[in-house]
């Protein structure tokens, strides 16, 4: 009987989902190794190595605990989590240290806390609550998600979007607008909702160029000049090679001088010189790119390809709707930080300082997709099969 329990069990557990972590921890190591070249004299061979192994350590304990709760208690803590972010935000608006221009962090001893990283999770929980109690409390009658719904999940996201935009933050704000459309679309909202929003969001940008071109004082009160210069760097990079489009440029060198098997480990030109800044940290793509080529590039993506699909297959595998949602919406939060890091390094998004998810050195970010990938599995552990569905 024990046996059969043991088995059980095992079935439970996604050994597949664990074993991309691994590879991808394997390639973060070798990565952020190969980044730390050009800090030799400042920090040592090994002090970013060394302190992301530790954050994989306490990552991989706090995803442990995670996975083996019961993930239903999360309904009834999530307005308490909700609340508990925005303290935190305004703590950092108001107390938080400032680098590089933003102030998204609170200093604690040993190491800095980015609260917005935290904020991603607890607005997941937060979506998913919201959506389920309707759900369990619809009537037969209801097949589209009414408006005071949808309107709830908006509301609920424009403080925290806000007040990290204010850090600022464009990257991890955008997030938090990927995870609301994840959420609004998972909810059942009609085609009609979902192209009216569509619309809003084209009208929008559409109304920012135009405020860019015809009445740029009111532009500047919107778009701050910092990420102004960034969307600059992005569109025209070789008219801004030597300041705004200096990062893209590099980076673009590195990968397109790796070609097909790339220039062979530790011998990126681009890595070792330092040529592209925080190279491990939000470019830690460009890393790959040029010293593993297409192939090691591919063989990243293809992993990350792997994970997503297997975060699907246990959305649509559970059992319980409010599970389906959480797995969901980390989905979302996941797909949107790979597609714009990716996305940024080679040129087809503007930089907004995304982490590469349990690639990018950073302590808060890569515990929070330890936290997220701790629900998959807590969803996935307690999901039960049945015969007949």
């Amino acid at each position: 009987m024990g046996t059969e329990e043991n088995k059980l069990v095992s079935n439970r557990i996604d050994y597949t989902l664990l074993f991309l972590l691994f590879l991808l921890f394997i390639i973060s190591i070798f990565a952020i190794y190969s980044a730390s070249g050009q800090y030799d004299d400042i920090y040592g061979t090994y002090f970013f190595v060394k302190r992301q192994i530790l954050w994989y350590v306490v990552g991989m304990a706090v995803m442990s605990f995670i996975m083996f709760f019961d993930y239903e208690i999360l309904e009834n803590l999530a307005l308490p989590f909700y609340g508990i972010g925005i303290l935190l935000l305004l703590v950092v608006h108001f107390f938080g240290y400032e680098n590089n221009g933003s102030q998204r962090w609170i200093r604690l001893p040993g190491f800095d806390l980015q609260p917005s990283e935290f904020v991603k999770i607890f607005l997941v929980i937060l979506l998913s609550s919201v959506i389920y109690k309707w759900v369990k409390n619809r009537s037969h009658v209801e097949q589209t998600t009414p408006i005071w719904i949808l309107a709830k999940i908006v509301l609920f996201t424009l403080p925290p979007f806000f007040l990290i935009l204010k850090q600022p933050d464009l990257g991890t704000a955008l997030v938090i607008g990927a995870i609301m459309v994840t959420m609004i679309f998972i909810s059942g909202a009609s085609w009609k909702i979902l192209t009216t929003i569509a619309g809003t969001i084209i009208a929008g940008l559409a109304t920012l160029v135009y405020l860019h071109n015809h009445h740029f004082d009111i532009f500047s009160k919107i778009i701050e000049q910092h990420q102004l210069s960034r969307i600059y760097g992005w569109l025209n990079r070789s008219e801004h090679a030597s300041s705004f489009g200096y990062q893209l440029t590099e980076a673009l060198k590195g990968i397109g001088s790796g070609q097909v098997v790339g220039r062979g480990y530790l011998e990126g030109v681009q890595a070792q010189s330092g040529r592209i800044p925080e190279v491990q940290t939000d470019f830690i793509f460009a890393v790959i790119g040029e010293e593993f080529g297409f192939i090691g590039a591919t063989l990243v993506i293809s992993i990350y390809f792997i994970m997503i699909y297997r975060l699907i297959i246990i959305a649509i595998n559970c059992d319980n709707p409010f599970g389906t949602y959480l797995v969901t919406g980390i989905i979302g939060l996941l797909v949107f930080q790979i597609f714009q890091n990716v996305g940024m390094t080679i040129g087809l998004m503007p930089i907004t300082g995304l982490a590469l998810p349990f690639i990018s050195y950073g302590g808060s970010a890569l515990l929070t997709n330890f936290i997220a990938i701790g629900i998959v599995l807590n969803v996935k552990y307690r999901t039960k099969s049945f015969m007949f569905n």
